[in-house]
């Protein structure tokens, strides 16, 4: 991937850590980068997931069908959960841009936690203790999630043009400002006149949870490496983490999460 993958000036790369709002992040930058293409009544996102609809770059390396990456119409929104550091050079010198969203590493744990545990290969027991154990060493599939956070806002803070962050918590509070900023960032502002006739809060709705989750594709589809859609969908709340983890745990992690960014101005 990183030797021929070909990014296009006009690409939007959705980057995240697993587990931090990425599905929502599809839809929202799908829904606004192609507004004028689809009606919203017959949309594509009422009839696919999003991670159909904005293809995870790597996975399709992974399966050996990295041309279908080539048919996806133009300008496209990719998706991709590999770090700063790892992504192929043609991402990171190209005018593409780069949208990335972080969540409180506590509620990225417990969330990932229950999605892995739903799998039927993964058919031994993994108590969230052990989840915690190695959340906190940072053996996951992309790494640390601290590492992953600070390549990219470090980044951004040097070339703030080519990266956004954008905080799951902030988005859950207030999905509309964080659905103009990204417009403005990717080059899409929203006009006087949509913003009149309201096309942000459409957007919104468009992409909610429960509008997503009570779809037939998203409660009873399956996409890439045929995952079930509706693994994708559980509370999109913050502060689940409570209902997990001791506060001996919590205060654990923290204190991770302040050690690692000791020497950022990055906070959650």
């Amino acid at each position: 991937m990183q030797e021929v993958f070909k990014s296009q000036p006009s690409d939007v790369i959705i980057a995240s850590f697993m587990k931090s709002g990425t599905t929502w992040l599809k839809a929202l930058a799908f829904a606004v980068l192609h507004r004028e293409k689809y009606n919203l009544s017959s949309h594509p996102l009422l009839k696919l997931n999003p991670h159909d609809c904005v293809p995870i770059i790597e996975h399709h390396y992974a399966t050996r069908d990295e041309h279908y990456l080539e048919s996806v119409p133009f300008p496209r929104v990719l998706g991709t959960h590999v770090s700063y550091s790892m992504l192929p050079d043609s991402i990171k010198t190209s005018t593409s841009k780069i949208v990335y969203i972080c969540r409180d590493p506590k509620d990225v744990l417990v969330s990932l936690w229950h999605m892995v545990t739903k799998f039927e290969w993964f058919n031994k027991p993994f108590p969230f203790a052990k989840a915690f154990e190695l959340f906190c060493e940072g053996r996951m599939p992309y790494g640390p999630v601290w590492d992953h956070v600070l390549e990219y806002y470090t980044k951004s803070i040097h070339s703030p043009k080519k990266i956004l962050i954008l905080k799951y918590e902030e988005m859950l509070k207030d999905p509309s400002d964080g659905v103009v900023k990204m417009a403005n960032f990717i080059g899409c502002p929203f006009s006087e006149d949509e913003m009149k006739i309201g096309w942000v809060e459409k957007i919104v709705e468009l992409c909610s949870f429960n509008k997503l989750k009570d779809l037939d594709v998203n409660k009873n589809g399956s996409g890439a490496g045929n995952v079930p859609n509706n693994y994708y969908f559980r509370k999109a709340v913050v502060g689940d983490w409570q209902n997990f983890m001791t506060p001996e745990m919590a205060n654990t992690l923290d204190e991770i999460t302040k050690e690692k960014f000791s020497d950022s101005t990055f906070t959650y």
